[in-house]
């Protein structure tokens, strides 16, 4: 059985979207405004790129491995 496909999702603050990446499929790169965006976006663009990879294997699933960070900014 194949194994899932890592998606990473980090947060970048300027331009206020998620970005999505992974190594396991090359060519996999895509963003959203939000997580649920996301998550929503990448079935279809992941089968889309194994079918033009000709992979008929299908993973079990896509796990998101979301980051995030915000500055520490004292209260006044």
């Amino acid at each position: 059985m194949a194994r899932p496909i890592v998606v990473h999702a980090d947060w970048d603050p300027d331009a206020a979207v998620w970005v999505a990446t992974t190594a396991d499929l090359k060519g996999l790169v895509t963003e959203a405004d939000t997580i649920e965006a996301l998550r929503a976006k990448l079935p279809g663009m992941i089968l889309d790129l194994l079918e033009e990879y000709g992979v008929s294997d299908l993973p079990p699933s896509i796990e998101i491995v979301a980051r995030a960070s915000d500055r520490l900014v004292p209260a006044q």
